[in-house]
Formats: structure tokens, sequence, C-alpha cells
């Protein structure tokens, strides 16, 4: 029998991991209708738009869409609003609420998640920890709401799928529910190395936010005299711009080809903070630039002593001693693209397909 299926994903004003995660299960059913919070058609990919796509009401305001992180609070509600009983296949792809969704009493329920809802579990003190007086209170009594509903939420999804080991543990800490793992894609075919590349700087590419850590690695290479090229726009992009040394440039808006072309020429990619999973790992090993991050998050399903350096410490002292040792490592590139495809789109399908074949 045929199914049809729904698939609910938080938002889609952008193109980035979680979106590149939708098109390929889009390949996997390519009949379905998509449902989302809020909808920026003119910044996600023809594959995506291809599909009938269902926004909630909230969409219909522009004020709300353009600033709809201050909204998280009706999130829930909106999400529940979505009828899907015309559906026997539901699909989550989730960071924030998608998979609270409302299933039809057969349909099942599978959930791909990128993350917990960081903002009001682990992360919370990285997103709110500033605030004091009013909005501290009202926000505490929000994000104890957020937790409660999140938590019953869960119940609503028959099996889960986690992008990271690392998730993985935090689903089970935060829902005490069971994940199989399944790595999001990489475009292995396009990030590829080059033949005997001049490689004489350092280089991370991240959203310039707080939890990211790029604070650190200014100030890491503020010791040193090695180029670092940061890839990345952001609200903390004027305040590190100020911190940065004359060694280290700041770029965004790059097309893929540039990006890419910065990726084959580093002596490594650089990254301090704690990812869900990771992506941009993958993307420099596919290159065949080996990784130094924090020895913690997603990162451990990609990086090991062949691949990378990690450190134990989120300390500028740590990231200069990492930096010196990744640059006394001959890392062979064949073996860092290698280890890459095993992230490639075509394992992601495979795996996705065979987990859902077998619960169908």
């Amino acid at each position: 029998m045929k199914r049809k299926a729904a698939i609910i994903h938080d938002w889609l004003n952008g193109m980035r991991g979680g979106e590149k995660v939708l098109e390929q299960i889009l390949d996997i059913f390519p009949e379905a209708d998509i449902f989302t919070l809020f909808l920026e058609e003119k910044n996600i990919s023809e594959k995506i738009r291809s599909h009938k796509i269902i926004p909630s009401p909230l969409n219909k305001y522009s004020f709300v869409r353009k600033h709809y992180k201050h909204f998280l609070p009706l999130f829930p509600s909106t999400i529940e609003e979505f009828n899907l009983n015309d559906y026997d296949v539901v699909i989550s792809s989730s960071h924030c609420v998608a998979k609270g969704i409302i299933p039809p009493p057969e349909a099942v329920h599978i959930s791909y998640i990128h993350s917990p809802m960081r903002y009001i579990w682990d992360q919370y003190y990285s997103y709110f920890g500033s605030k004091k007086g009013i909005k501290k209170s009202i926000i505490k009594r929000q994000v104890s709401k957020l937790k409660t509903w999140d938590i019953a939420a869960s119940s609503r999804v028959d099996h889960f799928i986690a992008n990271s080991n690392f998730v993985k543990k935090r689903i089970w800490r935060y829902y005490r529910r069971e994940a199989a793992v399944i790595h999001p894609p990489v475009d292995t075919d396009f990030f590829q190395p080059v033949d005997n590349p001049q490689r004489d700087y350092f280089l991370t590419v991240s959203a310039l936010v707080p939890y990211k850590e790029n604070e650190l690695l200014i100030e890491a290479f503020n010791r040193t005299n090695d180029p670092l090229i940061i890839v990345g726009k952001g609200p903390e992009e004027k305040k590190l711009k100020k911190m940065a040394g004359k060694n280290i440039t700041f770029k965004k808006n790059l097309p893929a080809e540039e990006l890419k072309q910065l990726f084959q020429h580093a002596i490594a990619f650089l990254f301090a903070g704690v990812e869900d999973f990771g992506i941009a790992f993958v993307e420099a090993q596919a290159c065949g630039t080996p990784v130094v991050a924090y020895k913690k998050g997603g990162v451990q399903d990609i990086v090991s002593e062949n691949t990378g350096v990690l450190f134990d410490r989120q300390t500028p002292g740590d990231i200069v001693e990492a930096i010196d040792k990744v640059k006394k490592i001959d890392f062979k590139s064949s073996f860092l693209r290698e280890n890459s495809l095993q992230f490639s789109k075509n394992n992601f399908k495979k795996k996705f397909k065979d987990f859902i074949d077998q619960r169908l």
C-alpha cells in the first residue's frame, strides 16, 4: 500500500544543515507535503520549493516572521494545530518543536533530532544567562513551561533518530527515550581535495554567536603569528573584529566555490565550541584538511588521531598547543578523504530508508 507522508520542519528561512537533511528525506519521499512554522521561499532550494508547503498561521504576519525567535512561547500550541489526519507516515525534522506535532492515531511518527531544544536545556545559560531582573524572571517561567511541554511532546514520537551519539545521549537524558544514530549528509562530491595544495592559514567557518566560542580562537591566535580566516556573520561580528589581531581576517557571504577553496588550502579547520554534529568538520576532511576542535560533542563521531587534533579544555592555551601539534603531523589527505565518505549523501539516504522500511 502506498503511504502518504507529511514532513514537519521547524522553519524554512535559509539553507543550513537541517535543510540539507530535509532535501535528502524528500528524495526518499518525493510526494511528501511539508509543514513548517515559518516560510521564506526565496531563501530555500528549488527542491524544497517544488513540494507543497503548508506554513502555520503565524507566517501571515511579517513582523512575526522577521522576529520569530521572540515568539518561542507560541510555537508549541501552533505546531499542534497542524491537521495531519490525511497522512499515515509523519516525519519530523526537529531542533525546536517539530517533534511535538500531534500525529493521527494510526500513523507512524519518526523524528530526526538535530538537537533537543538547546536554549531550554544544556545551553540555557549561553542564551539567557546575562538576563537580569524582571526579564530574567519571565524567561525562567517560560522556559519551565517549555521544558514540561517538550518532555510531554516526546511521547508522541514512535521512533527517534539522532544526528550524532552526542545528541543520542541528550535525547536519553531529557526524554528517557532510545534513539538510533544516522549522521547528517555531507556533499562529499562537491568538497574534494586538490593536488599539492599550498597550505598557509588556519580556517574556521561558524556563525558569530556566543556558543560557537570564536572569542577563544581569537584569543589563541592573538598569541601567535599564524594567519586565521574566520568565515561567518552574526551579532558578535563587531565585538570579535575589535578583539582580533592583524593576523586574523574575516569573510562572509562567500560563494560555495570560494568556501571550498578555503577548505582545500587550510592548514587545519578549527572549532572551539560544542557542535551537535559538525558538518563543517566533514567538509574539511573531504577536502583533505585535518580538524582541530574541542573534545566534546558530535566531533567525537568524526575526528580521530589520524584525522585531527582534539583538545581537552576550552582555553586559549590549549588551542595554541593543539595548533602547534597539528603543524607537526603529516596527515594523509587520502585518509582524511576516505573518513569523510562515510557521511556522504548516498550513505545517509540508504540508512534512513532502511530505518523507515523496517518500521512501516
